[in-house]
C-alpha cells in the first residue's frame, strides 16, 4: 500500500510562495491501477515525484508498504559526467542488485550499444529516455510510476516498452499521469483528479475523465 497523508508542496518564486499541492490524501493498494488527471501546472508530476521519493513534500508524509519505482523514463537523477554504465553501476549498488545481470538487461533492452560507455551528458533526450526506461524496469518494483510519455523511440521500441510494462507486469500497481484519456481508460481501474492543489477521488475512471473534460 502507498498512502499520501496531507501532502503539501510549496515553491518559492520571484512573486512569492506558490502552493502546488494543498493537503493531498490518497491511497494506492497492491495491484491497483490509478490515473491522475489534471491540466498543465496542476501538480501531477510533482505528486508523482513525491510518491517515488524523488522529491520531498513541504509537509505531510508518504507511507510506502511496497517497493515503488521512480517515475519511468525520469532521467533527472543521472550524473551527466558519468557513462551510462557507471550510472547503471551506481543504481545497482543503491538497490542492492547484481550489476552484471542489470547490465545485460539494459544493454539488450535499451539498444544503446557502445553509447552506454559514453557520458550521459552527450546523449540525446531520446537516448536518455531509453536508458531511464530500461533501468526502471530492470529492477522489479511492486508499484510503477508513469509520467506522461513512456513509449519512447520508434514504433517497434514503443511496443517493447508496452509489452514489458503492461503484459509482463500486469499484476503490479500503477500510478499514471497522462493527458490521453483513451490511455487512462484503457489502462486504469481507478482515477483521481487534481485541481487547485486539491485531490478528488472519483468513483470510476469515467467519472474522473468527465470531471477533467468539464474543467
Amino acid at each position: 500500500m502507498i498512502k499520501c497523508v496531507d501532502i503539501v508542496k510549496e515553491f518559492h518564486t520571484s512573486s512569492g510562495v506558490r502552493r502546488v499541492l494543498n493537503g493531498v490524501n490518497c491511497t494506492v493498494q497492491r495491484g491497483e491501477k490509478w490515473g491522475i488527471l489534471g491540466h498543465n501546472g496542476a501538480g501531477k508530476s510533482t505528486l508523482l515525484r513525491i510518491i517515488g521519493g524523488v522529491d520531498l513534500p513541504t509537509s505531510g508524509q508518504v507511507e510506502r508498504n511496497m517497493s515503488v519505482s521512480w517515475p519511468l523514463a525520469f532521467s533527472g537523477a543521472f550524473q551527466g559526467s558519468l557513462s551510462g554504465l557507471d550510472n547503471l553501476r551506481f543504481i545497482a549498488r543503491i538497490y542492492d542488485r547484481d550489476y552484471g545481470e542489470m547490465r545485460r538487461f539494459v544493454d539488450d533492452f535499451s539498444e544503446l550499444g557502445s553509447h552506454l560507455r559514453e557520458p550521459v551528458k552527450t546523449y540525446s533526450s531520446g537516448m536518455r529516455a531509453r536508458l531511464a526506461f530500461a533501468l526502471s524496469i530492470a529492477i522489479e518494483f511492486e508499484c510503477y510510476l508513469i509520467d506522461e510519455v513512456i513509449m519512447v523511440g520508434d514504433a517497434r521500441f514503443s511496443e517493447r516498452c508496452r509489452r514489458e510494462l503492461f503484459d509482463k507486469r500486469q499484476d503490479r500497481s500503477l500510478v499514471i499521469v497522462s493527458h490521453s484519456m483513451d490511455f487512462i481508460k484503457d489502462t486504469c481501474d481507478h482515477s483521481m483528479v487534481l485541481r487547485d492543489g486539491k485531490m478528488t477521488i472519483c468513483a470510476s475512471v469515467q467519472e474522473g475523465v468527465d470531471m477533467y473534460n468539464n474543467f
